[in-house]
């Protein structure tokens, strides 16, 4: 049962992209972290990121903008209530019975 567990986890990767501070962010989809500067976030405390289970960006989010994949603002992704001097401004969070929805707040 414990091997099986720890197998299916490592499999996850909805955490693969990190972006964060001024425009930095990493990308560890191929296990090896490399630098990714193609993000538009410039914040200097809360931020999240999520990506889909093959570890591919899916959006990521200050709390008060969300980009897309694309790196685009998604739609009604703009002026958001998040603060840029909260620790925990933006927080994702995955459907637990639908693939396709997540939650950010």
């Amino acid at each position: 049962f414990f091997l099986f567990f720890s197998i299916a986890c490592l499999a996850q990767k909805e955490a693969s992209h990190w972006y964060f501070g001024s425009r930095a962010g990493l990308d560890f989809s191929t296990g090896t972290p490399i630098a990714d500067t193609n993000g538009q976030l410039s914040t200097t405390e809360g931020c999240a990121t999520i990506s889909d289970i093959g570890g591919n960006l899916l959006f990521y989010t200050d709390g008060r903008t969300v980009w897309n994949q694309n790196h685009d603002i998604m739609p009604n992704g703009f002026d958001l209530k998040g603060s840029a001097s909260s620790a925990q401004s933006a927080l994702i969070i995955h459907h637990p019975f639908q693939n396709n929805i997540y939650y950010s707040g």
